[in-house]
């Protein structure tokens, strides 16, 4: 959904994606009516049609509808030319301390490895600011997360060199803002299996945003609840306040973490998170509440204050 933050790419429109698309206040939209290789011709033009009618007055009205078999490759060439010619270029800023947030991380390493074969961990994700470079020094943040002898939570950043850089299958020396980027390092690859450092932040040593504990935000709800039919009704339930000591799942760049309401007043919240998370005043999260065993999202907010934990300065 965020991948050129200028465009919308929603193979199946459905409410939430629309209303994701106007939170975020995507400029450009296209949607693809993906695999039209398996059904009839007649279908497919039946499905293009209820998709248009379905974006009328949505934030989508009047986006480009494009039929499209990813396998077979069909009307591809055709979306690379809207991109490019629909499309401004959006401005990267190459000068900011480099800022990545992880979406995947890896350890590259094969069962039965000898010790000098072991390579370090992976971080995949997108640079949002700044360069990075091979042979470059890197925090990343949070970090290792634990808890002391009475629960409160304490982050160890982590530290490492950047030791290869990769786009698709093309190694880089420097590696800058658009698309997806994996970072070589020399960390410890157990740091890294599974996607551990999924929503954690990369970039320079002591440029990176605060960690928070608690975030304080100011809240706008949605109307209705998405995809949610109110029983006996075909009508969408109504998006309830929030109330002092639900749980909520919060969204924030690539992080997911449950939150806990400490305080409402009119439209400021102050969240307890659990997982720390590191980020920015000023940045927008969305907010999900647990429906009918589903998370579904409610609204979204804005960060404005929250309470820091303290981070051990770097060794070095």
């Amino acid at each position: 959904m965020n991948l050129f933050r200028h465009v919308s790419f929603v193979d199946c429109p459905t409410s939430e994606h629309l209303a994701a698309v106007e939170i975020m206040r995507l400029q450009h939209i296209i949607i693809l009516q993906n695999k039209v290789d398996l059904i009839q011709e007649n279908a497919a033009i039946n499905q293009h049609e209820a998709i248009q009618k379905f974006i009328q007055g949505t934030v989508a009205d009047g986006a480009s509808v494009v039929p499209i078999s990813a396998q077979l490759k069909y009307n591809i060439d055709v979306v690379c030319e809207y991109i490019i010619k629909k499309i401004p270029i959006p401005e990267r800023n190459f000068i900011s301390p480099p800022n990545m947030i992880v979406i995947r991380s890896f350890d590259v390493n094969k069962p039965g490895y000898e010790v000098d074969e072991i390579r370090g961990g992976v971080a995949g994700g997108s640079i949002l600011r700044g360069v990075l470079k091979v042979n470059q020094f890197i925090e990343v943040r949070p970090g290792i997360i634990v808890k002391d002898e009475v629960g409160n939570m304490k982050c160890t950043p982590i530290y490492t060199r950047i030791v290869s850089l990769y786009a698709e299958q093309n190694e880089l020396q420097f590696a800058v803002p658009g698309g997806l980027i994996g970072v070589g390092t020399t960390m410890d690859p157990t740091l890294t299996r599974a996607d551990r450092l999924v929503g954690q932040v990369l970039g320079d040593v002591g440029s990176l945003p605060e960690v928070f504990g608690q975030l304080e935000v100011n809240f706008f709800l949605l109307r209705r609840l998405i995809g949610v039919r109110t029983k006996g009704s075909e009508k969408q339930g109504k998006v309830s306040k929030l109330t002092k000591g639900e749980i909520l799942m919060l969204n924030i760049g690539s992080m997911s973490s449950g939150a806990r309401v400490i305080a409402v007043k009119n439209d400021l919240a102050k969240l307890q998170l659990t997982s720390p998370v590191c980020t920015s005043k000023g940045e927008k999260i969305a907010l999900s509440r647990r429906v009918e065993k589903h998370w579904r999202l409610i609204g979204w907010g804005m960060i404005q204050a929250g309470t820091t934990i303290e981070v051990p300065p770097c060794p070095l």
